[in-house]
């Protein structure tokens, strides 16, 4: 199955999970409008750029369009969807990812040993941010009456993990998913939450340096797996029979016999 003349956006993918999800869906062909803040123009010498997760997806087989977006800028984030809706007059996935890691990051400690701005950081982008980029995209879903949308989340809606705030971010997002899934059903669209699980982003793999976090090698997942499941979700002709759940990667890659790239 193929993901050619199919289009998806991808948020917060210079780096990490989004740019791996990026990866995965060009696997199948897909066209993929990538966003985030790092561009080029502004950071010749990053290698962690909006272009460069564009040029991964040409080389994994998709078409990749880098598009500089700060998902806390509302015109912003409307300016991308119209400009899809010209170039493209389509959108077939949407998926939510980009979030801002609190400077310095919060590992442990109470809420309120933690600056208020931990919230703005946590609950943000990474849950504002997700409601607004679903109700600029949903439009085009809801007019060709078919459509995924996918809130990558984490077992911090579940459980706790890191913070209060982090656990009220992820929770949302969770819910989020859930409430869109039951509005949009008539519409034919789909939503639901997606929780990678220790995978090797560039800051785990930097925190687990560092001595902040633990990660199994045997067991952690890559970026692409991620992306993997999304397009195999994607291409399921019962996919609203799983509109509206919370699932974590391994489960969905089981369901469709998805393999990780690092273990193939």
């Amino acid at each position: 199955m193929s993901l050619h003349g199919k289009v998806a956006v991808v948020t917060g993918a210079t780096k990490g999970i989004g740019k791996g999800v990026a990866e995965g869906l060009a696997e199948h062909g897909c066209t993929v409008y990538v966003t985030g803040r790092s561009s080029r123009a502004n950071n010749p010498e990053s290698q962690l750029t909006v272009e460069a997760t564009a040029e991964s997806v040409r080389a994994f087989g998709g078409t990749g369009i880098g598009v500089v977006v700060d998902h806390n800028d509302d015109e912003a984030v409307q300016a991308l969807f119209e400009r899809i809706r010209r170039e493209q007059g389509r959108l077939d996935i949407l998926v939510n990812n980009a979030y801002q890691i609190p400077d310095p990051p919060v590992f442990s400690g109470g809420f309120w040993e933690h600056p208020i701005s931990i919230w703005d950081d946590q609950c943000g982008v990474g849950l504002r941010g997700y409601y607004v980029t679903a109700a600029y995209a949903a439009p085009m879903m809801v007019a060709q009456q078919s459509g995924l949308i996918v809130n990558i989340s984490s077992r911090g809606g579940r459980e706790y993990v890191f913070s209060a705030s982090y656990g009220v971010g992820k929770a949302g997002v969770d819910r989020m998913a859930r409430d869109m899934a039951h509005e949009l059903r008539p519409h034919g669209v789909a939503a639901l939450s997606l929780s990678p699980s220790s995978v090797k982003t560039e800051f785990v793999l930097e925190q687990v340096a560092a001595g902040n976090m633990k990660l199994n090698p045997e067991t952690a997942q890559s970026v692409r797996l991620s992306g993997r499941t999304i397009a195999a979700l994607s291409m399921d002709e019962n996919l609203l029979d799983l509109s509206g759940g919370i699932y974590t990667v391994q489960e969905i890659a089981q369901r469709y016999g998805v393999q990780d790239p690092d273990r193939e």
